[in-house]
């Protein structure tokens, strides 16, 4: 879908609300929301984020055409004067942001849009659905690509993805979180992946023997043959029929970029297995066996502890559509709004569940990293306006239960502000990295992670601790309120 197309991409109440902005007044109200989550995706220890430049192509071209205008005329909600205004309605506010690819944990601010309230509430919608949907297939595609330790992996999920846009962005989002290319040729065109594919079983059942299928693919592809073994009957004849076609190739002079086998059927563990020592035994021990055959982390990992023979993994369904957590659940909150004196009052939304009790005012993320090794030691949300010297001790304090604490001595941490400057005034003034530079950014993010927090099953907890600051305004907000 064209980015500039997306400005009805809203629900309902946003413009609603808006309306009633406009008609008490307070449409110039500047206010600061934040973009958070709640709870790690698939039980994991972390969570990747992705998307943020689509977000900022979409925050450029917002704008409400003639049509776009006839439309909400036609639904006899607003009035004229509210559709006056919306037809030279764009956004002028400042907009943080923690950059693709980086690491991020629940309740930390990953946008933090600072605008008139008109503006900032109405982009709730589309922010979500972009960052929730990217952020998602991120998260899922590290965890596959952690199962498969040092093996390649594919994305090759597009015919399953829930529409056109989640396959060409859910495709993005897998080479953020670490996949090594797609099948997806659009997304290899816009964001300048790679690209990869072999062929279906509809090429082999196309000939009137299996072996003529690999010959003629053969000498078609010569450089790159990775031929499907599995079409009849993969170690009566697939197998044996590749082995032919690769004896063959190496007769005649060819030298090979990558050739090899693809299973995509039946005992993955055991087929690899046999496969291996056939192709070994013919000479061919750099061949490739590549699997596909709905594959996830899960039996990704339980396949390598099989000692399955596979190097090369096709992952599908199960990875771009988010198989097993359809939902981000990011989240849009007020933070703050600025009274008559031009100061920003910090706000908090309440609730009977502690974990939808808002963190309130303007904040920032500042992540510690431990000096001697260089990984991540803990995250701290503070108020935008705390410093911290790297030079002097620091203790943090876990803000559910108090009495847990970290004491860090000056001179053994580092820190790092996460949150950058995406738009001022209105204006970009952000260079969006190539999805390539984001990707590796993920992997060096993950890097500096500790194992405990990356495994797939039961992962170790990482803390995200309030500073005291905004530990006890929280506090004396809720004590207030309590009264």
């Amino acid at each position: 879908m064209n980015n500039k197309e997306l400005t009805l991409l809203t629900d309902l109440y946003q413009l609603t609300m808006m309306q009633g902005y406009f008609e008490n007044h307070t449409k110039n109200h500047e206010v600061v929301f934040d973009l958070f989550y709640r709870k790690n995706p698939f039980n994991n220890g972390y969570a990747i984020c992705a998307g943020l430049e689509q977000a900022i192509e979409y925050i450029k071209n917002i704008h409400f055409s003639e049509d776009d205008l006839a439309y909400l005329r036609s639904q006899h909600l607003f009035s004229e004067d509210f559709l006056k205004f919306l037809q030279d309605f764009k956004f002028t506010g400042d907009i943080d942001a923690v950059e693709e690819g980086t690491v991020v944990f629940p309740d930390e601010p990953l946008l933090r849009v600072t605008a008139p309230i008109c503006e900032a509430q109405f982009i709730e919608t589309t922010l979500l659905n972009i960052i929730n949907h990217q952020s998602l297939i991120a998260t899922k595609a590290a965890r596959v690509v952690s199962s498969a330790e040092n093996d390649t992996v594919l994305e090759f999920g597009l015919r399953r993805a829930q529409g056109t846009d989640a396959g060409l962005y859910g495709s993005r989002a897998t080479i953020i979180g670490g996949c090594n290319g797609t099948s997806n040729v659009l997304a290899g065109q816009k964001f300048g992946v790679p690209i990869s594919g072999t062929h279906a079983h509809s090429w082999v059942m196309s000939f009137d023997e299996e072996i003529e299928a690999f010959r003629a693919y053969s000498k078609i592809f010569p450089q790159k043959c990775i031929l499907l073994v599995d079409t009849y009957d993969t170690l009566g004849s697939g197998v044996p029929n590749a082995i032919k076609i690769f004896d063959e190739m190496k007769q005649d002079g060819i030298e090979f970029t990558t050739y090899g086998i693809r299973l995509d059927s039946g005992d993955l563990a055991y087929l690899s297995k046999q496969a291996r020592k056939m192709l070994d035994e013919a000479g061919h021990t750099d061949a490739v066996i590549s699997a596909s055959c709905d594959l996830d982390e899960y039996l990704i990992a339980d396949l390598k502890r099989q000692g399955a023979k596979i190097s090369l993994w096709g992952v599908g369904t199960k990875l771009i559509t988010a198989y097993d957590c359809p939902s981000f659940g990011g989240v849009y909150k007020l933070a703050a709004e600025k009274n008559d004196d031009g100061e920003f009052i910090p706000k908090i939304k309440i609730s009977n569940n502690p974990d939808k009790i808002t963190h309130p005012a303007i904040k920032k993320i500042v992540r510690i990293y431990d000096k001697q090794t260089g990984k991540m030691k803990v995250d701290v949300i503070a108020l935008a306006n705390e410093t911290f010297d790297p030079s002097h001790d620091l203790t943090l304090r876990d803000p559910k239960a108090r009495w847990k604490k970290i004491d860090l001595v000056g001179g053994t941490y580092t820190t790092k502000e996460l949150l950058v400057p995406i738009f001022r005034d209105g204006k970009c003034i952000y260079n969006s990295p190539s999805v390539m530079e984001i990707r590796q950014h993920a992997k060096e993010e993950l890097d500096g992670l500790w194992d405990e927090f990356k495994r797939i099953i039961n992962p170790e907890h990482y803390y995200v601790d309030l500073s005291d600051e905004l530990y006890y305004l929280k506090e004396k907000m809720l004590s207030e309120f309590r009264k």
